[in-house]
């Protein structure tokens, strides 16, 4: 099969010719309809992720019809169109037992712990507990951006932080996840507030339900009280750096939450009295469960959340090591999608 390989971290990856996965017991071999490039795969590319052995084939977000079924795996059939989580769960510790599969110890994450989804086919594990079946009128494109943002960032705001309708609802970096918490927050009735560098990112915000739109900078945290009448209740940030965590913070009212979703490689400092002196709240939000889905699935068929709006630009293999390089210089705007 075809596939993107990374054979040396920060070196333009190329397009090879590599064997197809073998079909695990309990597992099964997703023949991949569409897969979306996300920041973290370019913080894999980079080499900012310990789990990943060279050479890599990258990807995690996935959407496609079943190839093959392994000993052991029932309900699922060859042709079904699915979709799975990022983070593939065991299914049997305690975190999973508990309905926390998001967090289980023993996950699997292709593109990350194995080869993912920039191929035309890739190997998910633990059938049972991380396949969600796709509704028929849902696009393979639309599919694969829920499996990390979208689906990221709808347990992050609705469940984790649980946003309610009239809170001031700051979302600091607008690519895949800021735009799809931006789209959640609206549904959910908060007043949204983007922040971004990028002009086109901010563009799009408005577009998906934020009322107001300000760009990064020096003077956002001022700008940003000043819109929100001294403060926010809620502050998330989607893209993941240390002078965004201290903005983030210094924007909320006293007793306000902040939503940590963006990866922190380089670590981050806390000013920790005032988050004790103002009983803030950190939350932190890693993905969500296959057996969540439901809500949002039932949310997106209805009308109410528009994903597919996300999704502006879609491309080939050939076009992926291009694509990352241009991660390397910013988001660009909306969510891009590989066609295998």
């Amino acid at each position: 099969m075809r596939a993107i390989v990374v054979e040396q971290y920060g070196v333009l990856p190329t397009v090879q010719e590599v064997p197809e996965p073998v079909v695990a017991a309990g597992g099964v071999v997703l023949k991949v309809e569409a897969t979306g490039l996300c920041r973290s795969d370019w913080h894999g590319w980079q080499g900012h992720d310990s789990d990943i052995v060279l050479p890599h084939v990258p990807g995690h977000e996935v959407a496609g019809t079943i190839a093959a079924v392994g000993d052991g795996v029932t309900g699922w059939a060859v042709g079904d169109r699915v979709t799975t989580p990022f983070i593939c769960a065991c299914g049997s510790c305690e975190q999973c037992l508990e309905g926390n599969q998001q967090v289980c110890p023993n996950q699997l994450q292709p593109g990350f712990n194995y080869w993912g989804s920039f191929a035309e086919y890739v190997a998910l594990p633990f059938a049972a507990v991380n396949l969600v079946r796709l509704p028929e009128e849902m696009s393979f494109s639309t599919a694969a951006g829920l499996g990390c943002r979208f689906a990221t960032s709808f347990r992050a705001v609705h469940q984790v932080g649980k946003v309610r309708a009239g809170e001031d609802f700051v979302v600091f970096g607008c690519g895949g996840v800021g735009l799809s918490a931006v789209m959640i927050g609206a549904v959910l009735g908060a007043r949204v507030v983007a922040v971004d560098t990028n002009p086109g990112a901010l563009e799009l915000a408005l577009r998906y339900g934020a009322a107001e739109a300000v760009a990064a900078g020096p003077s956002a945290v001022e700008e940003i009280r000043a819109l929100t009448g001294g403060g926010a209740r809620v502050t998330m940030d989607a893209l993941g750096s240390n002078e965004i965590v201290q903005q983030a913070l210094r924007v909320l009212r006293p007793r306000g939450r902040h939503l940590q979703v963006g990866l922190l490689p380089d670590g981050v400092q806390l000013d920790v009295s005032r988050v004790i002196g103002q009983e803030l709240e950190w939350l932190g939000s890693h993905g969500m469960a296959a057996h969540t889905y439901p809500e949002m699935l039932d949310l997106v068929a209805s009308g109410v959340l528009k994903p597919a709006e996300l999704v502006t630009r879609t491309i080939g293999l050939d076009d992926v090591p291009a694509a990352l390089e241009e991660l390397s210089s910013g988001t660009p705007a909306g969510v891009t999608v590989i066609r295998p």
